[in-house]
């Protein structure tokens, strides 16, 4: 048995390899545990996965777009959802969170989270485009479009129709 454990190690190793590597990987800084994200009209926290490559794309797009952003990697963003008020259905892979007071979750464009900031919808918490739409910041690749929707978040787990996005965000 132990002639077993010692191949199954030497087989997952490239993985575990694999893993350590894409973790370390993020060029954004990171914001230290429990600290308030910083007071800046442009600054975002996004709660991401460490191994999530199309939520560093999103924060590629924000800081392309003049966004400060810090990045907070952890395997909890579920908790991060859920304290924001994220209805399961609007879900993405990342969520920024805006000066402690609005939340953006998935691939927002950063012109729909300016012009949000710039006029919040009357009781709105902020926006959400859930899944991974093609078409959207982070996961376009140049071709294949798919327009899609982005919509107002709002409390007790409701949502709204916010703007249809029928073509690609400038990166």
């Amino acid at each position: 048995m132990p002639r077993l454990n010692k191949v199954i190690s030497h087989k997952l190793l490239p993985f575990a390899l694999i893993t350590l590597l894409l973790a370390g990987c993020s060029n954004t800084a990171s914001t230290p545990e429990g600290q308030a994200p910083r007071d800046d009209a442009n600054s975002i926290t996004v709660y991401k996965s460490p191994f999530c490559l199309c939520c560093n794309d999103w924060i590629v797009h924000l800081e392309n777009n003049a966004f400060s952003v810090a990045s907070e990697n952890g395997l909890d963003t579920a908790s991060v959802k859920q304290r924001w008020g994220v209805p399961a259905t609007m879900q993405g892979c990342h969520t920024g969170v805006w000066n402690n007071q609005y939340v953006f979750e998935g691939h927002v464009p950063a012109r729909l989270i300016r012009q949000f900031l710039a006029n919040p919808p009357k009781g709105s918490i902020g926006l959400a485009v859930p899944g991974m739409p093609k078409g959207s910041p982070g996961m376009y690749r140049g071709k294949d479009f798919e327009p899609y929707i982005v919509y107002a978040i709002l409390p007790n787990g409701e949502y709204r129709f916010y703007e249809k996005v029928t073509a690609p965000e400038a990166s």
